[in-house]
């Protein structure tokens, strides 16, 4: 589908009826912004898609029984500096505890507040900062506190993440925004990650909890830093109506409509978290074709972006083409090699499961300059990779892999 919608300013405050805010609570050892608030004026549908680690934070089991229990919700809080994940029964008592100060400084159900941690996990929330932060922050929400909200909820990112888009449907505009933080600790499925979406349509719970999950499949879960999949991560969506469009509650063009814009959103702030991997220089595009299906083929291509090897010497700027052979070989996903082809940017080297001859200096030079590049513009290194003729193909995003990220995690908690 052609993309029929256009990028807007506000973030995740662009969709009607939203308020954010993000302040300092005193959560983060840096004394940074370390708490966030997203506020729908109303009731707004609401969708999830969580960690698939067994080891889970007290905010994930939270959010997934509130969310099994009722599909709506009007607030989400996210703190900063502590996962409150491995904290036992304490961490969630905790989060229920925050659940019900925020419900009540807000003057609605408890049960319409999700929450979301990030930090460092087997550390407690410091409660006695957030009891105060709490009513601090439901002051502080704005129309135009998106940005604050995205400042607030990340740890070691460089950059904040943000976007908005806009469409239209029946004839009236339709928004989508969202915030994210992610930078470690990055692997699918979903990564060290958090990311809060809003939209003013009106569409079903089950509709808008379908679309999520696909929209997390083909962005979220086609990201990879580093292969160390977190406890923390939470992937929320609220649809809060207020564009007063007709309601979305059966498949159709209107529900393909929305369901692109949300997965543009999401891959815009995937790929952003990508890119801020711990000490990358450059983004990983991998996009394979010729597979029997679209999982196969974001397989292939996540177990690319994800190689440790093809990593290393992406940042090396060795166009190395033979660990992306490997890497498409070990993915679990069978084709046959003589049908393999590789391009590393406009430059073939294997076709036929046959070695090309190739400008070695000018690949190595491409690869140079992606490093230089404007952020999340002209950074980005391709690589695509053919294993067939099937109709299947799909896409997935990485980094590479410097000596800082060894530098920054191997001081974490230090």
């Amino acid at each position: 589908m052609a993309a029929d919608w256009q990028k807007i300013t506000g973030g995740i405050t662009a969709p009607r009826g939203y308020q954010a805010a993000g302040i300092t609570a005193g959560l983060k050892p840096s004394g940074l912004p370390d708490l966030a608030l997203i506020f729908s004026e109303v009731e707004a549908i609401a969708a999830g898609v969580f960690t698939t680690s067994q080891v889970k934070a007290a905010c994930v089991e939270y959010c997934r029984q509130r969310l099994q229990a009722k599909h709506s919700a009007r607030a989400i809080l996210c703190n900063a500096g502590q996962a409150n994940a491995a904290t036992g029964t304490q961490g969630y008592l905790d989060a229920l505890e925050s659940a019900m100060a925020v419900a009540q400084a807000l003057n609605i159900s408890s049960e319409s507040v999700l929450l979301a941690s990030t930090g460092v996990i087997g550390q407690r929330i410091k409660m006695d900062a957030l009891r105060s932060g709490i009513p601090k922050v439901v002051a502080a929400l704005s129309e135009t506190g998106s940005d604050a909200a995205a400042g607030a909820i990340i740890t070691t990112d460089l950059v904040t993440k943000s976007i908005a888009l806009e469409t239209t449907l029946g004839e009236r505009p339709v928004r989508i925004g969202g915030i994210a933080k992610g930078s470690g600790m990055i692997h699918p499925n979903m990564a060290t990650m958090l990311a809060f979406v809003t939209c003013d349509a009106v569409v079903s719970p089950h509709l808008w909890q379908q679309m999520l999950a696909r929209a997390a499949d083909r962005s979220f879960n086609s990201i990879t830093v580093d292969g160390d999949t977190s406890t923390n991560d939470s992937l929320i969506a609220l649809a809060n109506g207020q564009s007063r469009t007709p309601a979305i509650t059966e498949w159709g063009a209107e529900a393909e409509k929305l369901e692109a814009m949300l997965t543009a959103v999401c891959q815009h702030l995937a790929k952003a978290i990508a890119r801020d991997g711990e000490g990358a220089t450059c983004l990983i595009e991998v996009e394979v074709t010729g597979a029997h299906d679209e999982l196969s083929a974001r397989q292939i291509a996540k177990t690319i972006a994800g190689s440790s090897l093809v990593k290393s010497a992406i940042f090396g700027r060795d166009p190395n083409w033979g660990r992306i052979a490997a890497a498409a070989g070990r993915a679990g996903v069978p084709f046959e090699q003589e049908n393999l082809q590789i391009k590393l940017g406009n430059f073939l080297m294997l076709e036929n499961g046959q070695p090309l001859q190739f400008d070695r200096a000018a690949a190595s030079a491409y690869l140079k300059k992606a490093a230089g590049g404007a952020y999340l513009q002209q950074d980005t290194v391709l690589i695509s990779v053919n294993v067939g003729n099937g109709y299947g193909s799909g896409k997935a995003w990485g980094c590479d892999l410097s000596y800082d990220y060894v530098r920054i995690n191997a001081e974490y908690t230090t």
